[in-house]
C-alpha cells in the first residue's frame, strides 16, 4: 500500500517472516521518521527503497488512523509546501490522471 503525504511517501507491505509486523519503506530521507518518530530506520542502498522499518501492525493502523483523523485541507496537492515534493506528486498525479482516461 503506497501511503501519499503532504510531507511523506511511504510503501507498506506485509513483514515476509512475521505476520505480526509490516514493513514501512521510504525513498526520501525522513519520510518514514515523518509519520514514525521512534522508528529505528535502516537505510539500505541496494534495495529500491533506500529506507526501511520493521513496525508492529498495530503501530501501523494507529498511525494510518491518526493521518485520516488529522485531515484539514480540501485539495492535498495544495497541501504540499516542498516545492520539490509538490512537483513529484504533480507527476504521479498525472501518471494516474492519464490512466484514468485509458482505462475507462
Amino acid at each position: 500500500m503506497w501511503i501519499v503525504k503532504k510531507d511523506s511517501f511511504l510503501s507498506i507491505v506485509a513483514d515476509q517472516t512475521n505476520k505480526e509486523t509490516l514493513l514501512v519503506r521510504g525513498r526520501l530521507k525522513g519520510d518514514v521518521e515523518a509519520v514514525f518518530p521512534h522508528a529505528k530506520v535502516t537505510k539500505t542502498p541496494d534495495a529500491d527503497y533506500f529506507y526501511r522499518a520493521f513496525l508492529p501492525r498495530n503501530d501501523v493502523r494507529q498511525a494510518i488512523s491518526e493521518i485520516v483523523e488529522s485531515l484539514d485541507y480540501p485539495n492535498f496537492k495544495s497541501s504540499v509546501k516542498s516545492n520539490y515534493r509538490h512537483d513529484i506528486y504533480m507527476r504521479l498525479w498525472q501518471v494516474m490522471f492519464d490512466a484514468q482516461s485509458i482505462l475507462n
